[in-house]
């Protein structure tokens, strides 16, 4: 992972993503996507599913292809200073996303509440039908009460693994009964179901590549056992935000998150450390690997 010293002072794009989760008999798993070794955003590293809002995510008819009110959805998000049709098309754009990333639909029909035709969905999408179209067509309301907001990560004006900056929403989700989540070969390459602890040791290996946002979302799931607990944990409490602050330190990139003593929040908003230097070409916890569990 290359380091980036570039400060970038244009505002951050809104963006969401959707943290799936399973429940297994060696406990929970998350699914992660490796994505495109020539994407510009993140090439190479596996993240969960998730992108930048589309116009047309906060176009969507609510009325007939939302299971909730947009004033709920604004509400849920806990942002009252952003306006309802963001908010609502956050929701729409971490849905989007899991599908076009994953395969993964979080819909039903309208009409008989069963479960959306994946099949028929996935042959539309490859017929270039957009998303908002393909709801339209197979009649189809989109399960906003399956994802609850998680955290918000913005980037810092000195971003350090790309130079582009995000208002990134995550959620969380079970995956829907009877669906395979599985890398599009296109913006992903590969994918995999991991316990968080897993992935975490695998990147401290240097099996695989993560963003920081991803090894502190990592940390805080590994403090879960089950989908319940995570979900339960997102209704009980409101997402944090998450503007990480960057420093050099002995010529060392060290990125310290609200709490730490050089974040401008004194609050902290996470659990495990509250910052992560840039060393052997990777972000690292100060303290070592342990402290992302402690």
């Amino acid at each position: 992972m290359e380091l980036n010293s570039e400060v970038v002072t244009t505002p951050p794009r809104d963006a969401a993503t959707v943290v799936m989760l399973r429940d297994t008999p060696k406990g929970l798993e998350v699914f992660l996507v490796k994505r495109h070794g020539l994407s510009d955003v993140l090439g190479g590293a596996y993240v969960f599913p998730g992108g930048k809002l589309d116009d047309s995510d906060s176009k969507l008819d609510p009325q007939a292809h939302l299971d909730q009110a947009p004033e709920h959805l604004h509400k849920a998000l806990g942002e009252s200073d952003t306006h309802i049709n963001i908010a609502t098309g956050l929701y729409v754009a971490a849905l989007r996303e899991a599908f076009e990333e994953s395969g993964v639909l979080f819909a039903h029909h309208a009409n008989t509440a069963t479960l959306a035709d994946t099949a028929r969905a996935a042959q539309l999408q490859r017929d270039a039908l957009p998303f908002n179209q393909i709801l339209a067509q197979m009649a189809l309301r989109l399960q906003t009460q399956s994802v609850l907001p998680w955290s918000r990560w913005i980037t810092p004006i000195m971003p350090s693994v790309s130079s582009k900056r995000f208002d990134t929403r995550f959620f969380v989700a079970a995956i829907p009964p009877d669906q395979v989540a599985s890398h599009d070969n296109h913006e992903t390459t590969e994918s995999a179901w991991l316990p968080p602890r897993t992935a975490l040791e695998q990147y401290r290996d240097g099996q695989i590549e993560l963003a920081p946002p991803q090894i502190m979302s990592l940390a805080h799931l590994a403090r879960h056992n089950t989908v319940d607990s995570v979900m339960s944990a997102a209704r009980a409490t409101p997402p944090p935000v998450i503007q990480p602050e960057a420093f050099d330190d002995a010529g060392e990139r060290v990125i310290c998150y609200p709490g730490d003593p050089r974040h401008s929040v004194l609050a902290r908003a996470l659990p495990g450390p509250t910052r992560l230097r840039y060393r052997n070409r990777r972000f690292e916890p100060m303290d070592g690997f342990e402290a992302l569990f402690g």
